[in-house]
């Protein structure tokens, strides 16, 4: 019976230890999993209007301050362009949608939907580099240098 004794001792230490790590590790992955979906929470409540400013914002901060300070003013000149081309971007995505919800579902319509927001976000992407082009030509050597050199974190 002695053999049975020493056997059943080891035998419970090891799930305790193994409970320990378990339980670290899955409030581990339950804290990363949070810390995700808060981050997704608030990247998908800012406004479009907020993501084009605070993207300006971030460039400017990284230039010299008065080349900064152009490409702010810039935007806020030219802010009723980026608007309206914002706002087609997004009657194109409701034509998608149009044509997705359709009964019966026409492919060509949907396609020619699809064409229509790509031609938006092009006109969309032009007028912030319009914006970008019109600040840097006005910029010092050294802060055209460092938009250069400029680059998104969500790479």
């Amino acid at each position: 019976m002695s053999a049975v004794t020493h056997s059943r001792a080891p035998a419970s230490a090891q799930p305790r230890w193994l409970l320990v790590v378990s339980l670290a590790l899955n409030l581990f992955f339950i804290g990363i999993a949070g810390a995700m979906g808060v981050r997704y929470l608030l990247d998908t409540t800012q406004t479009a209007e907020r993501n084009d400013l605070s993207k300006i914002e971030r460039i400017a901060a990284t230039l010299p301050p008065a080349d900064g300070d152009l490409l702010r003013a810039e935007y806020a000149r030219q802010r009723d362009a980026v608007e309206a081309a914002r706002d087609a971007i997004h009657r194109k995505q409701d034509d998608i949608r149009a044509a997705l919800r359709a009964e019966p579902f026409d492919a060509a319509a949907m396609r020619t939907a699809q064409a229509g927001s790509r031609a938006a976000r092009e006109s969309f992407y032009q007028v912030l580099h319009g914006v970008v082009l019109t600040a840097a030509a006005r910029m010092s050597t050294v802060g055209r240098s460092k938009l250069a050199d400029w680059r998104s974190n969500t790479r």
